[in-house]
C-alpha cells in the first residue's frame, strides 16, 4: 500500500461525522477539565495566603490576649486594694474620733485634779 498526498480515502459520511463529534467532545471535556484544574488551583492559592495572614495575626492576636489578661489580673488587684484602703479610711475616721474622745476625756480629767487640788 502506497500513501502520498494523492491518495484518496474513501468513508462513509456517518463515520466522518462521528469521528469529528468525538473530536468535539473531546476537545470541549479537556477544556472542561483544564478549567477546573484553574478553578481548583486559584482557589488553593487564596486560601494559602489567607491562612499565611491569619497564622501572622495569630501571635499578635495571642499577644493581646495574654496582655489583656494581665491587665484584667492587676485591675481587680488594685480594685481589692481600694475596697481595703476605703476600710482602712473608715478605721482612721473613727480612730481619729476615738482620740479626740480621749483627748477631751484627758483634759476633763486634768481640769477635775487641778480643782481638787486647789481646795
Amino acid at each position: 500500500m502506497k500513501l502520498s498526498d494523492n491518495t484518496s480515502v474513501s468513508m462513509p459520511m456517518r463515520n466522518l461525522l462521528s469521528i469529528l463529534g468525538a473530536t468535539a467532545l473531546g476537545v470541549w471535556a479537556y477544556f472542561g477539565v483544564i478549567e477546573r484544574l484553574n478553578n481548583i488551583e486559584t482557589r488553593a492559592t487564596l486560601f494559602e495566603t489567607d491562612l499565611l495572614k491569619k497564622a501572622e495575626q495569630t501571635p499578635v492576636n495571642q499577644e493581646l490576649y495574654m496582655l489583656s489578661e494581665w491587665l484584667a489580673k492587676n485591675q481587680e488587684a488594685i480594685q481589692k486594694e481600694m475596697e481595703s484602703m476605703m476600710n482602712n479610711r473608715v478605721n482612721i475616721d473613727f480612730l481619729k474620733s476615738q482620740v479626740t474622745k480621749l483627748q477631751k476625756d484627758v483634759e476633763n480629767l486634768k481640769d477635775k485634779v487641778r480643782n481638787n487640788g486647789s481646795h
